[in-house]
């Protein structure tokens, strides 16, 4: 016996109607003796799978799939190049950049820096088998899933996704100024106020200036201690011809200092120095810094952490806590900039 249904749907272009015909079933003859044969089993195809074929079923998943899913980044670490996604990638450069209990704004603003500093990399590769490394003096600090296991312990889960749900959040954005992905450098803490990059590297970017920042100053406060002795031995090593005689508190004179509080330039010993060779010379944590003499040592004092151009991430965080999103956050640390997704 036969029943039709008369079943429909919508489809792309409208309603379709569809019958279907259902054949009641027919009782099997019991088997006294040799087994009947099965007629062989023929696969249907459903009214679904003829009104979406393979290819658009496919074209389905594939835009249901996020931006930074689809696409991938050649990271040296360790000596050996692994391919990674980009989204598991990015997790793992915030996870190693900064602190995963900042707010989700902070974490956001951080996700979006790293990404355009990334896919600025992958148009010009800094190494030559891979796009970026693994290391932050160089490209980025990343940190693996095994390895940020072990780090966080019991924290790990919340962590994880935590920062996660970050970089799922701003996914596919990057910072652009004039249509060009912009150099997103960022560092630890300002101590009041970043530096432009001409301050620090010499060459003038135009979105990279001198901006406030709120991060707290007392954060990243440090003291260095150098012996006489030493400061003597390091200085006569850059620079012979630097005149050092008699007391430590007659060799230094006036500093001079930039926009954003670093210091340009110090004469000691009669010779210019300045803040950028000094912090190198003497492991100083930033180009911000005041200098004394204590008897017989030389007493540095330095406010913020790393090379100040850029995005505090201090900064972003004391944002955050004040209400503000992650586009106000690199607007405000990135002059003139649009934040958008990529193509």
């Amino acid at each position: 016996m036969k029943r039709t249904i008369l079943a429909s749907f919508v489809a792309a272009g409208g309603m379709v109607l569809l019958t279907l015909n259902l054949l009641s079933p027919v009782p099997l003859p019991s088997g006294t003796g040799e087994e009947t044969a099965k007629a062989p089993v023929q696969k249907e195809t459903s009214p679904i799978e003829e009104t979406f074929p393979v290819e658009s079923r496919q074209k389905t998943e594939e835009m249901q799939q996020s931006w930074d899913e689809t696409h991938s980044v050649a990271l040296l670490c360790d000596e050996e190049v692994k391919m990674i996604r980009l989204d598991d990638y990015l997790t793992g450069v915030v996870l190693a950049e900064m602190p995963p209990s900042f707010e989700p704004e902070a974490l956001a603003a951080q996700a979006v820096a790293a990404r355009t500093l990334t896919c600025r990399r992958l148009g010009s590769p800094k190494h030559d088998r891979a796009a970026v490394c693994a290391q932050s003096s160089c490209c980025q600090a990343y940190i693996s899933e095994e390895a940020a296991r072990e780090k966080y312990g019991e924290d790990w889960s919340k962590w994880q996704e935590k920062v996660r749900a970050a970089v799922e959040k701003t996914d596919g954005l990057t910072i652009r100024y004039q249509g060009e992905l912009i150099d997103a450098v960022y560092f630890s803490s300002a101590g009041g106020a970043t530096e432009k990059a001409a301050a620090v590297w010499g060459g003038e970017v135009p979105y990279l200036q001198s901006v406030e920042s709120p991060d707290a100053e007392e954060r990243f406060t440090a003291e260095v201690r150098i012996s006489k002795e030493e400061f003597r031995a390091a200085i006569l090593q850059e620079t012979p011809d630097a005149r050092l005689d008699g007391g430590p508190a007659g060799w230094f004179g006036a500093a001079y200092r930039t926009e954003g509080g670093g210091v340009e330039r110090i004469k000691i010993g009669g010779i210019d120095y300045s803040g950028v060779l000094l912090r190198k010379l003497f492991s100083l944590r930033s180009t911000n810094f005041t200098v004394a003499v204590e008897e017989d040592e030389i007493l540095f004092v330095t406010y913020g952490n790393g090379h100040r151009v850029g995005m505090s991430q201090y900064g972003a965080q004391a944002m955050a806590l004040e209400g503000a999103g992650f586009q106000e956050i690199l607007t405000h640390y990135y002059q003139g900039v649009n934040v958008q997704e990529n193509a």
